[in-house]
């Protein structure tokens, strides 16, 4: 899928997904700390004593064969519990 991008009259720029830049809405979600998990996360994003680490189904690459990774929802991401969080 070609990721298509506008610009808003703002300037900004928005993708096909819907979320700025064109990423996933989780992946947005992520990185302004909305808290939305993931099939594969363990735990929130943002918990203390967590931290992200590659998607061990698609190898941090974000799809297979072609299709958005499910585990990781396209993101090439998880969020991992560290240390007992």
């Amino acid at each position: 899928m070609a990721d298509e991008r506008t610009t808003s009259p703002a300037g900004s720029t928005t993708g096909t997904l819907g979320a700025p830049g064109g990423t996933s809405t989780r992946a947005a979600a992520v990185e302004s700390g909305s808290g939305e998990m993931a099939p594969g996360d363990e735990v929130p994003p943002e918990t203390p004593g967590s931290g992200e680490d590659v998607c061990p189904d698609c190898a941090g690459t974000g799809g297979q064969g072609g299709d958005p990774c499910p585990t990781c929802e396209g993101t090439g991401r998880i969020t991992r519990a560290i240390g007992g969080a």
